[in-house]
C-alpha cells in the first residue's frame, strides 16, 4: 500500500476532518503511544498502520 492509497482510504472511511484526527490526533497503543502520522513518520509500513486504524475503529473486513 502506497501512502496516497492510504490517505485516500482514510477519509473515504472517516471523511476529510475525522480522518485526519484519527490520524494526526489519536494515540495507538499498538505504535508505542505514536499517533498514525507518528508511526508513518517514525517508518512503521503503511499498510500496518491501515490495519491498526481498521482494528481500532471496527472498519468492516470487506473495506481493509
Amino acid at each position: 500500500m502506497r501512502l496516497q492509497e492510504f490517505w485516500g482510504r482514510v477519509r473515504e472511511e472517516f471523511g476529510d476532518v475525522r480522518g485526519e484526527a484519527i490520524a494526526r490526533d489519536h494515540v495507538f497503543s499498538a505504535f508505542e503511544g505514536r499517533t498514525a502520522v507518528g508511526a508513518l513518520d517514525a517508518g512503521v509500513p503503511v499498510r500496518t498502520v491501515w490495519l491498526a486504524i481498521c482494528e481500532e475503529f471496527d472498519v468492516p473486513a470487506q473495506v481493509r
